[in-house]
């Protein structure tokens, strides 16, 4: 059994690295060894100073080569953008093939990489098996809420008819104009047709956690389908990511839909309101972010839950209030399963091959 602490890098320090550097930070069989930032204007920083304030002791850099050469047993990815699985996949690679295991947020339809691009699914296979290591990625949603929870909560059951699984949110305080109005077309004419609603679009994002579900049940699947609908605001909404006059989309409902036995059998369902008196008719929460999981066999099973903190400004958070304990658990996922994916057998993992990603030491964290 090793005794010494496992070296980890964190890659990037947006709101998803910022945790986790104070995580692993703290963490007795974790030692933070070097931090990656693309801004310029941040090199030679304090890697605590960005995440939350209060340094460490550990300056960041741009440098990958130097990041690599301090041969880190895993190497925490969290960078974001519109093209994260273009510019993240040539990163996996390197990595992989220095022997280096990653955890990531970015790549969410790695989440089951049956499902992945085959070309880039075999490029990191071939690299996880050069550089002998591990890939693994996860989150809240996509990740644990519609995918391993489902299945834990489906050890109780006789039969199974249906697993419905949301994500219902309100997303006045996310700031990223691009995602909210280009990408899901909030403050658009109702006629205008967002990112969300490319055909394909909605099961390219989720269906990962739909195969996973069905491969983990024996399932077959017949077909993936999905929907969008939109609807307006009633009046005009000042949000993070600008404003929406009346009469523009205030609520987006989307679902991925696996077929079995010709029913809807498997769906994922995602309801996101700038206003929580907008779609009043839709699925609604009791949380900020409310993650919900209806089983529809024997015996009915359903089982709702949601993340928040205290002070969401102490634990790095800035801006964010409602999907602030979301990203904790995001960021957590992948630090929690580090331990475990280094002792893995090298390849591309999912929450399917590994036991519960315990956090050992979480106790131990918060004195």
């Amino acid at each position: 059994m090793r005794t010494t602490p496992l070296r980890v890098a964190v890659w990037s320090t947006g709101g998803i690295g910022s945790i986790a550097i104070r995580a692993i930070h703290r963490r007795p069989d974790l030692e933070l060894v070097g931090v990656w930032v693309y801004t310029p204007e941040k090199v030679g920083r304090d890697a605590g100073e960005l995440a939350n304030g209060e340094p460490i002791g550990l300056a960041v850099t741009d440098d990958a080569d130097a990041l690599l050469d301090l041969h880190p047993d895993c190497i925490v990815y969290a960078a974001s953008g519109p093209e994260r699985d273009a510019a993240s996949v040539p990163d996996y690679v390197r990595f992989l093939e220095a022997g280096i295991n990653v955890v990531s947020t970015s790549s969410t339809r790695l989440i089951y990489p049956p499902g992945f691009d085959p070309t880039w699914r075999e490029q990191l296979a071939a690299a996880a098996k050069a550089g002998g290591a591990s890939l693994y990625v996860s989150g809240i949603e996509p990740g644990f809420v519609l995918d391993q929870l489902p299945l834990v909560l489906a050890t109780q059951s006789s039969s199974i008819r249906s697993i419905h699984g949301y994500e219902i949110g309100l997303y006045d305080d996310y700031p990223v104009a691009f995602v909210m109005m280009d990408g899901m077309g909030f403050g658009r004419p109702l006629d205008f047709e967002p990112l969300i609603a490319t055909p394909g679009a909605v099961t390219h994002e989720w269906a990962g956690g739909i195969r996973l579900m069905a491969d983990a049940l024996g399932v077959e699947l017949q077909e993936l389908r999905e929907s969008v609908d939109r609807l307006p605001t009633h009046r005009t909404l000042e949000v993070a990511c600008g404003t929406l006059e009346a009469g523009t989309c205030g609520a987006v409902r989307t679902r991925a839909i696996g077929v079995v036995d010709g029913r809807e059998a498997i769906i994922i369902e995602h309801v996101t309101r700038m206003a929580h008196d907008v779609a009043p008719d839709w699925p609604t929460g009791e949380y900020g972010v409310t993650y919900r999981v209806e089983i529809e066999g024997e015996p009915n099973i359903r089982c709702e839950m949601g993340c928040s903190l205290a002070d969401a400004a102490k634990a790095g958070i800035r801006g964010m209030v409602a999907g602030a304990g979301a990203m904790v658990a995001t960021a957590m996922r992948v630090v929690n399963a580090i331990p475990y994916v280094v002792a893995a057998d090298p390849g591309l993992l999912s929450s399917l091959d590994l036991p519960l990603t315990l956090p050992r030491h979480a106790f131990d964290a918060s004195r």
